[in-house]
């Protein structure tokens, strides 16, 4: 029986990863062609020469940054607040933010702002990217975060504030820094997920607030490209770090 659930495991995982190990080997074939014919880094260095890609990589990192660190900070208060007092109804909201497909929070998001910018006469760019972004990442901070509070005894709060501590310094001095460790752990996921949302990202996106995933995705159905290849390995590969680095702390 061990060794029927260690094949199984063992197929499970290649089955999920082998597409990435092709993707990487083929990252560094000097061939555009899926056939091997040497080592070389040619696609990394058109990669890095494209414009398109620098100029989506940057709209990436920015929207990413921004979402993640206002997602972080209002997600962190609201979890403290349903720490503080339980809501039934708020955490039915929140899971079923989380189970809702992308294609419809896209076009409800979409529907939202044009209807709003209508009398604002704001069009589509990178702020409506990240009001996106905030949207569907704050769900995941506040429950993480309130994961790591409900590990924690309430009753230190209470007793920093019996010795003459502040609703704010007990939570400054006293809860923050126990929570710590699960705040960066939801912002490094929160971070991952802003990175490489496509399917929102595309619907409420202007003309000038293209991502990386949207270039990519336009650059493959144009046919076969390696600089896809070399692009995706260095976001699978730094995004994967960041996972691995995010499950530590929230373990810790």
């Amino acid at each position: 029986m061990k060794r029927v659930l260690a094949v199984s495991a063992a197929m499970l995982f290649a089955f999920l990863h082998l597409p990435l190990v092709v993707l990487a080997v083929f990252s560094f074939n000097s061939s555009r062609l899926a056939v091997w014919e040497g080592f070389s880094l040619r696609w990394y260095a058109a990669a890095l020469r494209d414009g398109q890609l620098g100029e989506a990589s940057a709209n990436s990192l920015v929207i990413a940054l921004v979402a993640t660190a206002a997602a972080t900070a209002v997600g962190t208060l609201c979890a403290y607040g349903l720490w503080k007092r339980d809501s039934r109804a708020i955490g039915v909201s929140l899971s079923l933010s989380l189970v809702t497909p992308e294609i419809v929070m896209g076009i409800s998001l979409l529907a939202l702002f044009q209807w709003v910018f209508r009398f604002l006469g704001v069009q589509l760019g990178l702020h409506t990217v990240i009001l996106a972004h905030v949207s569907f990442c704050l769900a995941l901070v506040v429950i993480v975060v309130l994961a790591r509070l409900r590990t924690m005894d309430a009753t230190l709060e209470e007793a920093a504030m019996d010795l003459g501590a502040s609703p704010w310094q007990a939570f400054r001095r006293v809860t923050l820094p126990s929570l710590m460790p699960g705040i960066v752990s939801a912002a490094l996921l929160a971070f991952t997920i802003s990175f490489d949302d496509y399917v929102i990202t595309s619907m409420v996106a202007g003309v000038d607030s293209e991502t990386l995933p949207m270039v990519l995705y336009a650059i493959a159905r144009r046919g076969a490209n390696p600089v896809v290849n070399a692009i995706s390995t260095v976001i699978v590969f730094g995004l994967g770090l960041l996972i691995i680095v995010s499950e530590r702390l929230r373990k810790a």
